[in-house]
């Protein structure tokens, strides 16, 4: 039995699931990200179950700052199919290192960020300290 979430899908139905833009899922469409869409006979496109799923890795691929065009690669892999499972592996840890690189800099940046609140936060509890003394009687 198919169920409407298996094929019924409207773009703006998918454009409310992912929080992409209609224009948005029309241009991954157009740049080869999504291939397949299928069509109602009225010509609009409807979306699978598959295919929202492989709309939010590429919204996590996109997040995590992998450029179109290398996500363009792993679609075109993904279209190969089963022998291009070695290649997507690969293109997919090279993009986890470029990822955890990010975090390891994310974590610098706080730390350093952290330690400035420290520093404001010991500069205002001495302010306070001093105000009081000068202003007791």
């Amino acid at each position: 039995m198919v169920g409407p979430m298996d094929t019924e899908l409207s773009i703006q139905q998918v454009a409310a699931i992912t929080a992409l833009s209609t224009h948005t899922l029309r241009y991954y469409e157009r740049i080869g990200l999504l291939t397949s869409i299928e069509r109602a006979s009225s010509g609009h496109r409807r979306y699978s179950r598959q295919d929202i799923a492989w709309i939010n890795f590429l919204i996590r691929l996109r997040a995590t700052g992998m450029p179109i065009r290398q996500m363009q690669q792993f679609a075109e892999l993904r279209r190969q199919g089963d022998r291009s499972f070695s290649q997507r592996r690969q293109l997919l840890e090279n993009h986890q290192l470029q990822v955890q690189q990010q975090i390891d800099k994310l974590t610098q940046n706080l730390s350093v960020i952290q330690k400035k609140i420290q520093h404001y936060t010991e500069l205002e509890e001495q302010h306070d300290a001093n105000f009081r003394r000068e202003h007791q009687h």
